[in-house]
């Protein structure tokens, strides 16, 4: 098939331009919906969902996302700008960074942040790893 449908991985979102072109082979061209998902590999239980989602709004877009707004995404360009002069820093180490400039976040939101702009850093755990106990000599 496409491009996108083997790069994608089970369980993440369809893009609308794959959604647009199942619902368009059932209701356009008479395609069943076991068809359409068997050619776009993708469930079938969501192509009647995307149909039923067309009829009734008339679009295929997603409903918006419940949740507070990031707080670290007004920040962007203060933590570029720290990761532009220091690339090597770890998410605790910019953690650390942003906290002597005024800005407290928690680890776990810096790393969903870096996440979501492609800046994922390793764990950076082996200052804590002790070495392994000696087996006791057994006589």
């Amino acid at each position: 098939m496409t491009d996108e449908l083997t790069e994608r991985r089970r369980g993440r979102p369809v893009g609308q331009d794959l959604r647009r072109r199942a619902v368009a082979a059932v209701l356009e061209k008479g395609m069943t919906g076991r068809a359409a998902a068997q050619l776009f590999e993708v469930g079938e239980t969501s192509v009647w969902r995307w149909i039923r989602r067309y009829r009734r709004r008339g679009h295929l877009r997603d409903d918006p996302k419940s949740g507070r707004p990031s707080r670290t995404e007004p920040e962007r360009e203060r933590i570029f700008r720290l990761l532009e002069d220091r690339p090597d820093l770890s998410v605790r180490a910019l953690q650390r960074a942003l906290a002597a400039e005024g800005l407290l976040f928690g680890a776990t939101a810096l790393h969903r942040f870096l996440k979501r702009h492609g800046l994922q850093r390793g764990r950076r755990l082996a200052w804590r790893r002790k070495p392994a106990p000696k087996a006791a000599a057994r006589s």
